[in-house]
């Protein structure tokens, strides 16, 4: 095995050691842990020599928050690399204390430009977030944000209304970027940022794409039913705007179903999960009669009958089902994954390539890696599940040479 395959086995220890680390520092026995794990102390011996992967996003949250840790602190994220590459910390710094002074006399030279224009800006950040560019994302921010908050300073009425709308929106941007890259700080602050800014936008969709991120943001202390509460007062809160068809309340509905079926999931109720699927695609289907012009997707949701049917696929991993994840995919019309933004197509296919390892075929699984990596190499490439997918089949085929290297020693009698 090169140098490479030894630091991805190497990783998979050093998560091990912090786990044991911060099981100690509680004064738990390996017993106690395995007890609220609901496994054995076998797995936790196991997991603490890096020997078992954390293969599930519910299963690492669900362990960071026995051992009172942050998934990113029991993982090492944001990961190692280069200089270049970790530039983007400082453009997360910069939106950090631009939210902070978030009701302060906003620092902005000139006069701000109007909603109008303002909302056209941002359609480079929409592509930017299909294309997964999640640096580019946070670059991009902190001027968009000052002068998105000097328009709401200078502003009445409606215009006022916009910025604050143009300011939450920002917010759920600089959300989905720094859950992607890391950066728990920046994901809670601007959570927080967006509601603030729902409530004094007139924008009625806002606070429910807050509680959306909000939902999310309780995933990392695999807070399962909590998030399931958040997600259902927000779905109360959109209910007449969805029932009189509004088409951005119809989206968020859809996309607050999809969160609750993960959330669903991961809490161990798999009817509740495939219920919720059942939901949203409801909702997909009344986006599809929809005729007319395009709604203009200002909330960046990207709901769609594709995006229902990968996450279907999901939610089956999640119950730790990868034959019906494959079945699901099978069955699945392509061309609704491929009209799919790269974000949530490299999503689908980093699925895959848990679901073709767990079923046992590391090919098909490194193939859909590659492929997840190919169309969102900065999603993929700080995903935790990407890395422990792909050090499992590094694994596997360290475990499968040795094996076959062995059974040629004996047919060439190197033993006696």
């Amino acid at each position: 095995m090169d140098a490479w395959g030894v630091l991805m086995l190497e990783e998979a220890e050093e998560i091990g050691r912090r786990a044991k680390r911060a099981r100690l520092r509680l004064g738990k026995t390996q017993a106690d842990l395995a007890a609220e794990m609901g496994r054995t102390q076998g797995w936790v011996s196991k997991m603490e020599r890096g020997l078992i992967e954390l293969d599930r996003v519910g299963l690492l949250n669900k362990l960071a928050a026995e051992l009172h840790i942050h998934p990113n602190d029991l993982i090492g994220r944001p990961y190692s690399s280069s200089v270049a590459e970790n530039q983007w910390q400082t453009a997360a710094s910069a939106i950090v204390r631009e939210l902070r002074r978030f009701d302060l006399v906003p620092v902005f030279d000139g006069t701000p430009r109007r909603s109008r224009v303002l909302w056209g800006e941002m359609t480079r950040l929409h592509r930017l977030r299909d294309a997964a560019a999640n640096v580019a994302i946070l670059r991009s921010l902190p001027d968009m944000l000052r002068e998105a908050r000097a328009l709401a300073e200078v502003s009445a009425g409606r215009e006022r209304e916009e910025a604050f709308a143009l300011y939450g929106v920002m917010c759920k941007f600089a959300h989905t970027a720094a859950h992607s890259l890391g950066h728990p700080e920046l994901a809670a602050m601007a959570c927080e940022r967006a509601a603030w800014a729902g409530r004094l936008s007139a924008d009625p969709v806002l606070a429910a794409v807050a509680d959306w991120m909000r939902a999310w943001d309780m995933w990392a202390t695999a807070d399962w039913d909590d998030s399931l509460a958040v997600l259902d007062k927000a779905l109360l809160g959109l209910e007449r705007y969805y029932d009189q068809g509004d088409p951005l309340a119809v989206r968020a509905w859809g996309s607050l179903h999809l969160r609750a079926a993960v959330s669903a999931a991961r809490a161990g109720k798999p009817d509740a999960s495939n219920d919720r699927i059942a939901h949203a695609k409801m909702a997909g289907d009344r986006m599809d009669e929809e005729t007319g012009p395009l709604v203009y997707d200002r909330h960046s949701l990207t709901f769609s009958s594709g995006n229902v049917a990968i996450h279907a696929v999901s939610v089956a991993l999640e119950v730790g089902d990868q034959r019906r994840a494959l079945d699901l995919n099978a069955r699945m019309d392509p061309s609704v994954v491929t009209v799919l933004p790269n974000s949530r197509q490299g999503y689908h296919h980093l699925d895959l390539a848990r679901a073709w390892l767990w079923d046992g075929n590391r090919d098909k699984s490194l193939a859909e890696l590659e492929r997840a990596e190919q169309l969102a190499p900065q999603l993929v490439r700080n995903h935790p599940i990407a890395r422990s997918t792909l050090r499992s089949i590094v694994y596997a085929e360290r475990a499968s040479t040795r094996e076959r290297l062995r059974s040629m020693s004996d047919r060439f009698h190197l033993d006696g």
